[in-house]
């Protein structure tokens, strides 16, 4: 319950700030990469304004990523439902050589990356919470539950290419409930 009600404030408090507004309600461009310049003044901050900062850096917390004694947790309790796509799609990222990758995304799916590994997430009620990650020789290695072992985890941090693509499934019941 007190979660439940965390969260709620949360995006209470995040519906009135950033990207939300308008470039005149803001008196910039809120994601502006550059500098924070209001009509009334000239540039408030060099270099990406601390809102845009703020917005990516919460933007993980929303979207469940944890990192706990060397390990990578998913415990998406802040990530809404309306964020997962109605219609299977294709997630174009950069991978960990920089090339320009393609992965599809499945209906009830939402896609990601992170250290440059495509995250991807998939609802289904019918299956226990678990991890897949696949390897760079095409392998697939399960994990049940919503955590990756600490040796696995660092593969991803140090972004050595041995780990390609996460792949998480969970019910709704692990989403916050609006």
């Amino acid at each position: 319950k007190v979660c439940q009600r965390l969260g709620e404030f949360y995006y209470r408090v995040r519906k009135g700030i950033g990207f939300n507004k308008t470039p005149a309600e803001f008196g910039a461009f809120p994601t502006d990469p550059y500098s924070h310049n209001p009509r009334h003044a000239g540039a408030q901050q060099p270099g990406m304004t601390g809102q845009a900062k703020e917005e990516v850096l919460t933007r993980f917390g929303e979207l469940g990523l944890r990192i706990s004694g060397g390990a990578l947790r998913v415990q998406p309790s802040l990530l809404r439902l309306r964020e997962f796509v109605d219609e299977p799609r294709t997630f174009r990222f950069l991978n960990i050589d920089d090339t320009w990758q393609e992965v599809a995304v499945p209906r009830a799916g939402l896609a990601f990356s992170w250290c440059q590994v495509p995250i991807i997430y998939t609802l289904d009620a019918n299956t226990d919470p678990g991890l897949t990650i696949t390897c760079d020789d095409g392998k697939q290695q399960n994990f049940s539950g919503m955590q990756l072992p600490a040796d696995i985890s660092v593969e991803v941090f140090r972004r050595g290419g041995r780990i390609r693509q996460l792949n998480a499934v969970f019910g709704e019941g692990l989403l916050f409930a609006e």
